[in-house]
């Protein structure tokens, strides 16, 4: 089974719309929030609108070819638990705001809270009119215009993608044959560790082209968007990340050219490019300083270099710390910097020299919102619910239009054929003309031929099997600027262990020509295989993940290490994403079991996949203990279909969730600590798409109950999902312990 997509069709790929224009990204055709339109409107009042649609929101629409796409939500606004609530694709007419259609997605083991969901946007691609969005728990999806579904994938189940409570997930971006993902992941060997990555996957299969690791250890999550340029004749994207950098990155190979320290946390809005020069804004603490915030232009480098470069003050242009902003994006247009702070101001600074020209105050404070601009007027939305069309002078900005939108406003204007689009958080607004002409980007010179194969590139860059199943491989030769050249044919495949790796691990799996087959008795298993192509190789790297029959008690492990504590133990499977981290394997009750660690209080809580996410209909189950007194216990249980199965010993409960704030169902059951537990889970999906998820749990050693302890009906049941376990120490007090894990078909 392949790692990335689940593919749900090849068919209908939306070639017939090649040449798409619009806004087809959150900040729109010239990737700064301004638009070349004439003639949009300066006089907004509420109840003109042209429509108005009822969705909740908090990203920024984006239209292609007079067809509008928003990413929102139905259902509570304010995070009433046990609702279930669904994010939404929704694709409308961006003249009268009819649907033509739309799709919903549930959430699940995720970490967002109360009503922090649809913060993002969709992506249109200008060649094919296909639309990509990244949920906020990481799902991936593909449609073409017309909503048929391309693709799906599970960022989460498939990469270690983490989640976090804000649920910001940005947008994603199209480049040529590629749609990149930005998220923190924490998966399996090297990528293992926590970090903010960037992930490229061809646009029409869904298949992983490449991954890359630009940053350090994030502190934060970052959704800020690439926006692309040029570096010594190589196509390139920039972007900010969670650990506080600034980092450029070859946009055709995931390569990491240079990075810039701009801050101490993640930055999240998004940068502009301004001839040889990058301008980026931050409101976290300032590196080496107390204070917070700051607008930074920076020189950009002139060579492409060889190994990436970490650039120091010296690139510096000019910075001006009038600027605190986490999340608003900043404007530019006519030589100037426009951005919103967290303060509520609206600050002019001359793009060539950094200097403040003005200020303007509109609101008490600022989150998230952005203004765009075009026509010579800026469209400022603040997190108040004010809407401002401002006139920018030279000394100040005429106030043209201020109405009260009567919701907060967190995403930014969109301007499309004499219209503006905004969200508020209950509503999506379209002010304007039906007769409004779009303006596109000047045309981009026409892509020189590739040159001479120089490098070669292996696609799926990353893969997962389970036994009996295969994975086929393309092999692309590639010119020094990354462009493909042709499909190649290797010399030979052969498994690759890294000098340096610390895991001397082979995949479980075999080659016969570019098919890698994992035979019906395969175990699991990760590592690396390098294809040579004359003088020329490249890597791919992948596992063998549990199916069905799988079972773990860990008995086989050395325990060849000394844990902080001084225990003997060693990790967890090496294909279990993100576990060598987070877990243990150790001696307990006479028996090998594994242990959640408990030395980094940021995994107090973590959720570890060891299967594939298109698996379901299965039987999981595993023994379960924690430590703990009749004061504090921990949390313990496993995921099995997209549902959370625990037993919260705090609680005193057996319970089902499917997000930590909703579809959560519990009944009492008594949890002692230093004791274990027999935990048992199924899912049953009915073909209407509702659903039952059974949990039942017992003391070890006596025998099964006959029925079920717990039996949670759902109303849009999850179709498929990996296997995982789960761990919660509250502040990293009690620890959990798992043993005797079966993974069985059925019921």
């Amino acid at each position: 089974m392949k790692l990335t997509p689940i593919l749900l069709t090849l068919s209908l790929i939306g070639g017939a719309c090649a040449d798409v224009t619009g806004w087809l990204n959150w900040r729109g055709p010239l990737q700064t929030g301004a638009s070349l339109e004439k003639n949009l409107p300066s006089e907004l009042k509420p109840g003109d609108e042209l429509w108005t649609y009822d969705i909740q929101g908090a990203g920024t629409p984006t239209i292609a070819d007079g067809r509008l796409y928003a990413f929102g939500f139905y259902g509570e606004a304010f995070g009433k638990k046990g609702e279930d609530v669904q994010e939404a694709l929704i694709c409308l007419d961006a003249n009268t705001g009819k649907k033509l259609w739309e799709k919903r997605f549930s959430d699940y083991i995720s970490d967002v809270v109360y009503n922090r969901y649809g913060i993002g946007a969709p992506t249109v691609d200008p060649e094919t009119g296909n639309v990509y969005l990244q949920l906020s728990n990481g799902r991936c999806v593909a449609f073409t215009r017309d909503g048929e579904p391309l693709w799906e994938l599970s960022l989460m189940e498939d990469l270690g993608r983490l989640t976090f409570p804000n649920g910001r997930s940005g947008g994603p971006a199209v480049f040529e044959h590629l749609v990149i993902f930005h998220c923190v992941t924490a998966n399996w060997g090297t990528t293992g560790p926590a970090q903010d990555r960037f992930y490229a996957f061809d646009k029409i299969s869904g298949e992983l082209v490449w991954y890359s690791s630009p940053g350090v250890r994030p502190v934060d999550s970052s959704f800020c968007m690439p926006v692309f340029g040029k570096l010594g004749g190589h196509d390139v994207f920039y972007a900010g990340t969670g650990c506080g950098n600034v980092v450029c990155v070859d946009a055709r190979t995931g390569k990491p050219l240079w990075r810039y320290q701009l801050s101490n946390g993640g930055v999240n809005s998004q940068i502009l490019l301004n001839g040889d020069q990058l301008i980026a804004v931050h409101g976290k603490e300032n590196p080496g300083q107390s204070s917070k915030g700051r607008l930074v232009c920076l020189n950009l480098p002139k060579e492409y270099p060889a190994e990436q470069l970490v650039l120091d003050e010296s690139s510096v242009a000019w910075k001006n710390d009038d600027h605190v902003a986490f999340t608003s994006s900043p404007v530019l247009a006519e030589g100037k910097v426009f951005t919103t702070i967290a303060v509520g101001e609206l600050l002019c600074v001359d793009a060539k020299s950094g200097k403040t020209v003005w200020k303007k105050k509109l609101a008490p404070d600022q989150i998230h919102a952005s203004p765009s601009y075009g026509d010579g007027k800026l469209y400022v939305p603040m997190f108040d619910g004010e809407f401002y069309v401002l006139d920018p002078e030279d000394g100040d900005a005429k106030e043209l239009t201020k109405v009260n939108l009567g919701e907060p406003c967190l995403g930014a204007p969109a301007i499309w054929g004499g219209k503006i689009f905004l969200f508020t958080k209950n509503k999506l607004h379209c002010w304007g003309t039906t007769d409004g002409e779009f303006v596109d980007a000047p045309a981009a010179q026409d892509p020189a031929e590739p040159g001479e194969i120089t490098q070669l590139q292996i696609v799926p860059a990353e893969f997962a099997l389970t036994a009996g199943s295969s994975q086929e491989f393309t092999v692309y030769g590639l010119d020094e600027f990354g462009r493909r050249v042709k499909e190649v044919t290797p010399d030979q495949w052969e498994a690759f262990i890294p000098p340096t790796a610390k895991v001397k691990a082979k995949v479980d799996a075999t080659f016969k020509g570019n098919t890698l087959t994992a035979g019906p008795d395969a175990k699991l298993s990760a590592g690396a295989f390098k294809a040579t192509v004359g003088d020329l190789s490249a890597t791919t790297r992948g596992r063998v993940v549990a199916g069905p029959g799988y079972k773990a008690d860990f008995e086989n492990v050395d325990l060849v290490m000394d844990s902080p504590e001084g225990e003997k133990v060693n990790f967890p499977p090496l294909p279990w994403l993100g576990a060598r981290i987070k877990w243990y394997t150790l001696e307990k009750d006479g028996s090998k079991v594994i242990a959640n660690r408990l030395d980094n209080v940021l995994f107090q809580r973590t959720t570890n996949f060891f299967g594939n996410s298109d698996l379901k209909d299965y039987t999981l189950q595993a023994d379960v203990m924690t430590d703990g007194n009749r004061r504090i216990m921990s949390t313990v249980g496993l995921v099995n279909q997209r549902y959370l199965i625990t037993l919260v010993g705090n609680s005193q409960i057996l319970e089902v969730s499917s997000n930590h704030e909703r579809v959560k169902q519990s009944v009492k059951f008594k949890i002692k600590p230093n004791t274990w537990y027999t935990l048992k889970t199924n899912v049953k999906r009915n073909d209407d798409g509702t659903g039952t998820v059974f949990a039942k749990a017992w003391p070890r050693g006596e025998d099964e109950p006959e029925a079920w302890t717990l039996e949670v009906p759902v109303k849009h049941c999850h179709p498929h999902g990996a296997p995982a376990v789960y761990a919660f120490s509250p502040q990293s007090q009690k620890r959990v312990y798992i043993d005797n894990l079966k993974l069985e078909a059925g019921s």
